[in-house]
């Protein structure tokens, strides 16, 4: 009976079934799939109303229900979106009405990105078209002395490019994460940018988040201000490329993105701070409802400090679950349950449903889960702390509840780190065990109190000692980085490999008998999956200008090792093989390469022709190549077809993987040639 209860916490996992399923596909269904699919979610549905109480109804009938209407959402989201427009690949004069600024480290001054709403490309090809239905996003030169501000009209000549297609069939898809974000694309300014109309006067918010920067580093200069202003204002360009990878080969750069556990520590000061206010007064004491009041403007706090860093996705989604939170306080139930989990992630993946396959929720959710399932199991010895009287037993208290959520947070997130960024932090336990707890009980407390004197110009009173704690927690990242594997290079994860990792993890959290540790094994096969499957031998570019060997521990990149730089990183991440230039392979001469026994030729520019016996796949990026007849061939021509190319060297022969086939087509999957939907001007009336 006691699982039988638990049956609803499945209900996002069936949702999220749903979705994936969608999202693998190579083609959008049909009418009569889409028909098939609504007709399960109603048969299920109805299977229920009329046997409520059954146990083959609520398994079967709500299982098959909640993957149906999963996958309908998927559908129904993606269709909502506008179409990928064909933006020219040449230099365009763009004029838009700047929504977003945003500042982009770089090794000199900030470079400022403008994200454009309505913008017109003043072209004689475009002359008279609508404007784009999507955010461009253009990059101004660093010596431009424009302050944009949101609201102003701007004109500029770009050179603009498409969402970049996969470096490998399989690879990360920014297409398909342009397609839901709303963006068109991304430009690089060539001139200076141009106001138009009136300009319009900074936004109080704006404003004021500068000023908070500029008092912050005006106290804490150099690396420790850069975090500061990365905790409270959301903004880490003052921090340097070197600090930033420290965090990263720490474990600790969840530590400057501000979501849950900022917003967690800055909702739980507040209403620590709440109740000690409203404790100091007898009557609200007695007779007001201070734990509701004081959960009230944990949220309020929580809103105020969401809004101040930005607004950020990430930080919203954590804000949805901290209402559920603040909900089920007022309401009497228990603050961090699963029941109050699955409610939050039904109405994340319902109204994102693509947010699924981002790295952001796949954390989030696998963290919290943890977390209430820890605290479920938990819950009676971390009571014995504070059975007896005693100031240090609280303080152990809350020292263990720290320690215990840096330890399953991080845990049952490092697959999806593995998936998404080819990474692994062997010390990130240790290091977070030190680090959180510095950051909860010594920054943010002290971060959000200067805040509140800088009305007075005393920010300086909190803001010292935070430049303590901040300067221990760099210290800690610097040294961690420097140990011995502090990160480590991991082959590509598969998807199935990180759907068994999430489905394991759902199985041990979820259910409550001996039963549940069969999920372990489930996680165990996807931890292990970035080790089990057969990697590509030789990667081509999605230009087709760039190509990459597998040659034992290395992996060889020619003609011009550094030329694209977004591929190489791709390539990288996905085999965790160190690249070095394609010249001083043994394989390679003059320009030409023989592969698999010469069953597979690698021709470069000015390399000397090819013999064609026993030649089964010849790869040439030379234009002026002939080929073989018969023989299979990659080129340019090719890639601009079908997008990247891997090729497998098996003894029965090469097999070739195109990204094209991998990702079929899809409404984010440009034409060919990376083309979108052309932006053609209306009609003229006769």
């Amino acid at each position: 009976m006691a699982e039988q209860r638990r049956l609803a916490l499945w209900l996002p996992v069936g949702l999220g079934l749903g979705i994936a399923w969608y999202f693998r596909l190579r083609c959008e269904p049909g009418v009569p799939e889409l028909l098939a699919w609504a007709g399960i979610a109603v048969l299920g549905l109805g299977w229920i109303a009329w046997r409520p109480f059954a146990l083959a109804p609520r398994v079967l009938g709500g299982g098959a229900a909640t993957v149906a209407v999963g996958f309908l959402a998927a559908f129904w989201a993606t269709h909502r979106q506008p179409p990928l427009p064909d933006l020219p690949a040449r230099a365009t004069i763009v004029t838009g009405r700047v929504v977003a600024v945003a500042l982009l480290p770089a090794d000199g001054p900030s470079v400022r990105r403008l994200d454009l709403a309505g913008a017109v490309l003043d072209d004689p090809l475009d002359s008279g078209m609508p404007p784009l239905r999507r955010i461009l996003r253009v990059r101004l030169r660093a010596d431009d002395p424009l302050v944009p501000v949101p609201g102003m009209m701007v004109r500029v000549r770009a050179l603009l490019r498409p969402p970049a297609p996969p470096s490998w069939p399989g690879g990360p898809d920014r297409q398909r994460r342009a397609y839901f974000d709303g963006t068109a694309g991304s430009g690089t300014a060539l001139g200076r940018a141009q106001t138009l109309g009136p300009v319009p006067g900074a936004s109080s918010l704006e404003g004021l988040r500068e000023r908070i920067s500029a008092r912050i580093v005006r106290v804490l200069p150099g690396a420790v201000g850069g975090v500061a202003t990365a905790v409270l204002t959301g903004s880490a360009v003052g921090m340097a490329q070197a600090d930033r990878d420290a965090f990263a080969d720490a474990g600790l750069a969840h530590l400057l993105a501000v979501a849950g556990l900022h917003l967690g520590i800055v909702m739980g000061v507040s209403v620590a701070a709440a109740r000690l206010l409203l404790a100091c007064s007898e009557r609200a004491t007695l007779y007001w409802p201070c734990r509701s009041i004081a959960a009230f403007a944990g949220l309020a706090a929580g809103i105020v400090y969401v809004v101040l860093t930005g607004a950020h996705l990430p930080a919203l989604r954590s804000l949805t679950m901290a209402a559920l939170v603040v909900l089920a306080i007022v309401t009497g139930r228990r603050a961090l349950s699963l029941r109050g989990l699955a409610v939050g992630a039904i109405l994340l993946l319902l109204t994102g449903p693509a947010d699924l396959l981002e790295a952001p929720l796949q954390m989030s959710l696998a963290a919290v889960m943890a977390l209430a399932a820890g605290a479920e199991v938990t819950r009676p010895l971390m009571a014995r702390l504070t059975e007896q009287p005693g100031w240090w037993r609280r303080v152990l208290h809350h020292v263990a509840h720290l320690a215990q959520a840096s330890l399953l947070a991080g845990g049952a997130t490092v697959p999806v780190v593995m998936a998404h960024f080819g990474t692994l932090q062997p010390w990130f336990v240790l290091a977070n065990l030190l680090a959180v707890p510095l950051m909860a009980l010594c920054v943010l407390p002290l971060g959000l109190l200067s805040l509140f004197l800088m009305p007075w110009g005393v920010e300086s009173v909190a803001l010292v000692p935070m430049g303590w704690g901040i300067g221990w927690i760099l210290d800690l990242a610097r040294m961690v980085s420097g140990w011995p594997a502090a990160r480590l290079a991991v082959p590509a994860m598969p998807g199935w490999g990180l759907a068994m990792w999430v489905l394991g993890l759902c199985w041990l959290c979820l259910w409550m008998g001996r039963w549940r540790w069969w999920g372990v094994s489930l996680m165990v096969l996807g931890m292990a999956a970035p080790f089990l499957i057969v990697r590509p031998d030789l990667l081509l570019s999605p230009d087709g200008r760039t190509v990459a060997v597998r040659d034992g521990a290395v992996l060889r990149v020619g003609p011009h090792p550094g030329s694209e730089r977004l591929v190489e990183d791709d390539w990288h991440q996905a085999l965790a093989l160190p690249i070095v230039p394609l010249a001083g392979s043994a394989a390679c001469q003059d320009g030409l390469c023989l592969l698999d026994r010469g069953r597979v030729a690698l021709r470069l520019r000015g390399a000397p022709p090819v013999r064609c016996a026993g030649l089964e796949l010849l790869i040439t990026l030379a234009p002026d190549d002939a080929g073989c007849p018969g023989v299979r061939r990659l080129d340019t021509l090719e890639t601009w077809k079908n997008g990247a190319q891997a090729v497998f060297l098996h003894p029965a022969g090469p097999v070739v993987l195109s990204d094209r086939s991998w990702r079929g087509t899809r409404p984010w999957v440009l034409a060919l040639g990376q083309h979108g939907v052309p932006v053609l001007p209306m009609a003229q009336r006769e």
